[in-house]
């Protein structure tokens, strides 16, 4: 079987769900039924609802009706520096050796062995809604000021799965910098926000 092919049974669910043929709260198709519709063996098909249960789009429990689930909570990311007012959990701590860019945003030499966490961020309903990942030198201290920009990176296999979204997929990327009062670098992180829980909203600017 091969291994592409559920997943292009996947993305034509989406594709089908996006043009309205099945809508949230709605059943789909039995395995057998849709493997019949497609010409493929149940297995197949059982193996896309398994992905797509995954990433969120559809619910249901395993051997039982699988429907759309409906859409996730928007949120708005207004400040980039601000505390997490939901459960989190720590995912990694291995130390990291600085690579070109996190040499540059830290002010190290290339190599330099970096202190390092990835905390996955969960909203109300315990569902993953944003990776933190931060890397600094020694011991972590009190900060003055940051820096935030903002761009789209497409997901790896890992943060793809902690995410419970498809390999690829699009997300905002935060890059967030903290500066000691002379403005010196301290720590550095990656925020990774799925383009379907969030939106960006940049604060005003001062007169």
């Amino acid at each position: 079987m091969s291994a592409a092919r559920h997943r292009r049974i996947a993305a034509d669910i989406q594709r089908r769900i996006a043009a309205g043929e099945w809508r949230p709260g709605q059943d789909l198709p039995s395995r057998a039924e849709l493997a019949a519709e497609l010409g493929v063996n149940p297995q197949t098909v059982r193996l896309a609802y398994v992905l797509l249960r995954r990433a969120g789009v559809l619910a249901g429990e395993e051997r039982r009706a699988v429907y759309v689930a409906h859409p996730p909570a928007m949120r708005t990311l207004t400040d980039a520096d601000g505390e997490w007012p939901f459960a989190s959990e720590t995912t990694d701590t291995r130390p990291r050796s600085a690579t070109v860019e996190l040499a540059e945003r830290l002010e190290v030499r290339v190599g330099a062995l970096l202190r390092h966490e990835t905390v996955e961020c969960l909203d109300p309903g315990g569902r993953s809604a944003m990776l933190v990942s931060s890397w600094w030198r020694g011991q972590r201290r009190p900060h003055a000021a940051f820096s935030a920009e903002v761009g789209v990176v497409a997901l790896e296999e890992g943060q793809a799965h902690a995410l419970g979204l498809l390999v690829d997929t699009l997300a905002f990327r935060v890059v967030r910098t903290r500066f000691d009062h002379v403005g010196r670098p301290l720590e550095t992180a990656d925020l990774i926000l799925p383009m379907d829980r969030w939106l960006i909203r940049l604060a005003p600017g001062q007169p």
